[in-house]
């Protein structure tokens, strides 16, 4: 599984200011909508159930909002960057900024872990992040993501 399975260059936003993080839940739920033609009060509603388990706040700025939803029919993913950070209920109690929303069929069991496990490994990469809060704009983002897997390849 790579990012470019994931993620397609119109689910990819940068967000001037939010207020909470139930309204960036709604923000990648609107992303997700409008990326992909899903349902929006459905994937909030996933992300609220799945909030309510434990923060998915990874630290390091980082926020990996997932839920398996029904009627979604392959691992998909959305990004956000947030130009001022917000509180997350995150491990480490710091700020998030970077967000990336991953939605999976609620049967998709293995390629729901994989997909979990790319973001977060990725993510965890102090350069990747310090480029992605560097580059505030959608395309260049989508091409950071998409490249960071193509240069641990090569």
């Amino acid at each position: 599984m790579k990012f470019v399975d994931l993620i397609k260059p119109t689910a990819v936003k940068v967000v001037s200011a939010t207020s909470s993080k139930k309204r960036l839940l709604h923000d990648v739920s609107d992303l997700a909508e409008s990326a992909y033609g899903l349902s929006a009060p459905r994937i909030l509603e996933a992300l609220m159930e799945r909030e309510a388990l434990g923060p998915t706040g990874v630290g390091h700025g980082v926020a990996l909002p997932h839920a398996r939803i029904n009627g979604v029919e392959e691992v998909t993913g959305v990004f956000i960057l947030l130009e001022r950070p917000i509180d997350f209920d995150s491990v480490d109690r710091q700020p998030v900024d970077i967000v990336f929303g991953l939605f999976a069929p609620e049967e998709a069991g293995v390629e729901h872990l994989k997909a979990l496990a790319l973001v977060s490994r990725s993510l965890r990469n102090p350069g990747l992040c310090a480029k992605l809060r560097a580059n505030p704009v959608p395309t260049t983002l989508y091409t950071i993501l998409t490249a960071a897997e193509a240069e641990k390849a090569a």
